[in-house]
């Protein structure tokens, strides 16, 4: 689906973006979490920048040269999509959307990050899109239930 909605923007899966984050003396990609600060609280990729918006976006990329590698995720890659689009429509000719984002990445036993903390959890976003999940990675948040 995201893939058909947005077929203007370059996907990335997350055994790609792993190799690129395993790979000595490679750039690493700037990562941009498009979820809410309140998803970020729960767990991030490491070193990633929560990027809530365009604008938000945009201020961590000033200076930054026009092909640099960015990568950009949310819970399933819809929201990223959607940033990453705008970015290229600002002329960055180097951005990706991850694809499956952090459900994709934890459901493969790649690490998350509170902080500098490695943890386990993910925020599911809704009960809905928490389907695609892994139940026992699934934080608990206010709303969600069990």
């Amino acid at each position: 689906m995201i893939r058909e909605r947005f077929p203007g923007v370059p996907q990335v899966s997350s055994a790609e973006l792993n190799e690129w984050l395993q790979t000595p003396g490679k750039a690493p990609p700037l990562l941009m979490d498009a979820r809410t600060s309140e998803e970020w609280a729960v767990s991030h990729l490491p070193g990633a920048l929560l990027a809530t918006s365009e604008d938000q976006a945009l201020a961590w990329l000033q200076g930054a040269e026009k092909e640099r590698l960015v990568i950009a995720y949310c819970s399933v890659g819809y929201r990223s999509a959607v940033l990453a689009q705008q970015l290229i429509a600002r002329g960055f000719t180097n951005v990706h959307n991850l694809e499956g984002s952090i459900f994709a990445w934890a459901n493969g036993g790649r690490p998350v990050y509170q902080g500098e903390r490695e943890v386990r959890q993910i925020h599911p976003y809704n009960k809905v899109w928490g389907q695609l999940l892994n139940r026992e990675i699934w934080a608990t948040a206010p709303g969600l239930g069990d």
